[in-house]
């Protein structure tokens, strides 16, 4: 497993640490998990082309509903 290391204020280390304890895990487990959640949504480039799509297709979608 690879590692990495990101420079943090003191109160933001603080709050981080809190919020994870709050949760139950450590707060590497909490830091990982909340990348894997930004990592798994969509891009903006995806969710624009998803949105052109809905608006173009609504009335379609409206009279298959």
């Amino acid at each position: 497993m690879s590692h990495i290391t990101i420079p943090v204020t003191d109160e933001l280390l603080r709050v981080l640490r809190q919020r994870a304890e709050s949760t139950g895990v450590t707060a590497e487990e909490f830091v990982r998990r909340h990348v894997e959640q930004l990592m798994d949504q969509p891009d903006d480039q995806f969710r624009d082309a998803a949105a052109y799509v809905m608006r173009k297709n609504a009335e379609l979608y409206r009279r298959l509903a």
